[in-house]
């Protein structure tokens, strides 16, 4: 079989497609061809880090002169390597045509020059990002702190061409020196946007501080060579438990890990869902977009629903009208956000079909074209193969009090879509004490800016060095040198507390 696409190897401005190698994708039968890594790693990382100079010669406005006009060329309808990125993407990936399309299409504005000052601003802060910080402290010192950035191997998720280039656009505001490893089931959208900002910036220092290739996951050649402090200081791995857990061993003092690792998401609306048939329609169709989006293949997806309906009969009444309307809701979406799956999961469909010969406990709304499906639950307990909803498939558990829900999230729940606001403010202060990260209005859970933390941490602040430059002037701050005894340093300390 000969290969599909050839996935390149991008050094640093130059374009390497010599020693190809055939590796497999993760959905269909189709192969790849791919630089032979093995053959290259020790020309992945810079030879120093003092070569990371050059970009802190450069102004921040310079940065985003030159990520402006990166954004400006990516345009799918005349940018040749977005083309071909998302020919490739439609081979090795779940996700239909159209909503791939979309996914291409809203590239460019994320490096507009206001987007990419606010998440600068908002995820690090400027001032930090361009100089040194001064902050008195009590003891009379002043220190100065600025962020540096730092040598990073990113192992991003594969789920949408957003993932590369907010990973490319982190490393560029915080002024590090990147390696990114492309995942199998979007080989070549990260390599698109490396080769279009050669051709707008070529030779500058942003594009030779980009590294973008593949190499099987677990090839100890390229990993026990590259995975080293010496080499690279960070590693932000996105992926299943399996991955994540795979990078880990590779940890050691001066590699740190920055784990993204793989989350689930839930929902909860109000009893004030019910209050009339209008109401229940808006959130009906907010819930849709919360479980429909990209195929419900995101962390962020809803799946479990949990509705403080009551369990009584007419609270299991309503559950189950809102069910049959978010179903409604479900299959309308357009086909840019939301379809019939490409490859439905067989387990979980079996799954489905003894719930439906089981209506005491489970009403099973759709499905039968493997369409999507609303599972409603007649007791206040979710389906037991819940973890395995996706497909458009989820689960409505109708719940007397909110201790129910509560029980249900943990380390593990990522985001949670929240109707009405009021009971979002209530909850906000509860959930985060069980694990949830993120809470958010009904139907925006999917909706999310860059510019904000991500699964409970800053991951652009943590991919910086928060460096301190202090100053001790011996007539304010205490000589140590000076202390002639203990008691005198114990009166010093004294001195300092009662500043």
């Amino acid at each position: 079989m000969s290969a599909a696409y050839t996935v390149p190897l991008f050094l640093r401005g130059q374009v390497i497609t010599d020693n190809l190698v055939t590796f497999g994708t993760r959905s269909r039968g189709d192969e790849f061809a791919a630089p032979d890594m093995s053959k290259y790693v020790d020309r992945l990382p810079l030879a120093t880090p003092m070569e990371m100079q050059d970009l802190y010669e450069l102004s921040f406005d310079e940065i985003l002169d030159v990520l402006e006009r990166l954004g400006e060329a990516l345009v799918l309808e005349t940018n040749p390597h977005l083309q071909e990125a998302f020919a490739a993407a439609c081979l090795a990936n779940p996700l239909p045509v159209e909503m791939l399309r979309n996914s291409y299409q809203i590239l460019g504005p994320l490096f507009s020059r206001a987007a990419v000052t606010e998440m600068a601003e908002t995820q690090v802060g400027l001032n930090y990002l361009n100089g040194w910080v001064p902050q008195p402290l009590a003891d009379g010192r002043e220190i100065r702190v600025r962020a540096f950035g730092s040598r990073v191997l990113h192992i991003p998720a594969g789920n949408g061409g957003l993932v590369s280039a907010v990973t490319i656009l982190r490393s560029v505001i915080t002024r590090s020196d990147v390696i990114i490893k492309v995942p199998s089931n979007d080989p070549l959208t990260a390599v698109a946007i490396a080769r279009t900002l050669a051709d707008v910036a070529p030779g500058h220092p942003i594009t030779k501080h980009l590294v973008v290739g593949y190499w099987k996951g677990g090839d100890l050649t390229v990993e026990e060579a590259l995975y080293k402090p010496e080499n690279i200081e960070k590693i932000v791995a996105w992926g299943g438990l399996a991955s994540v857990k795979h990078v880990t061993k590779y940890i050691q003092p001066g590699l740190e890990l920055i784990a993204l690792d793989p989350k689930r998401s839930a929902t909860i609306i109000g009893a004030e869902a019910f209050v009339d048939e209008e109401t229940m329609r808006e959130v009906a169709a907010r819930a849709a977009v919360d479980i429909g989006v990209a195929n419900q293949e995101g962390c962020a997806n809803a799946r479990v629903i949990y509705v403080l309906s009551g369990t009584d009969a007419d609270g299991v009444e309503n559950a189950n009208r809102l069910g049959q309307m978010i179903y409604d809701e479900l299959i309308a979406l357009p086909e840019f956000m939301s379809t019939p799956p490409l490859y439905p999961n067989r387990e979980l469909f079996e799954s489905l079909e003894s719930s439906r010969l089981v209506e005491t406990f489970y009403k099973v709304i759709g499905g039968e074209q493997r369409e999507g499906a609303i599972v409603v639950s007649q007791i206040d307990e979710a389906v037991d193969y819940s973890p395995m909803l996706s497909g458009r498939v989820a689960n409505i558990v109708p719940v007397d009090s909110i201790e129910k829900v509560t029980r249900a999230v943990n380390a593990y729940t990522q985001t949670i879509g929240i109707y009405p606001e009021s009971l979002k403010r209530e909850l906000r202060d509860v959930l985060p004490l069980f694990g949830a990260q993120r809470l958010t209005s009904l139907g925006y859970a999917c909706n999310v800016t860059v510019s904000m933390p991500q699964d409970a941490i800053e991951p652009i602040r943590r991919m910086c060095k928060w460096i301190v430059d202090e100053e001790c002037d011996p007539d304010v701050v205490i000589p140590l040198w000076k202390l002639g005894s203990a008691g005198q340093a114990a009166q010093a300390a004294a001195d300092l507390v009662t500043l």
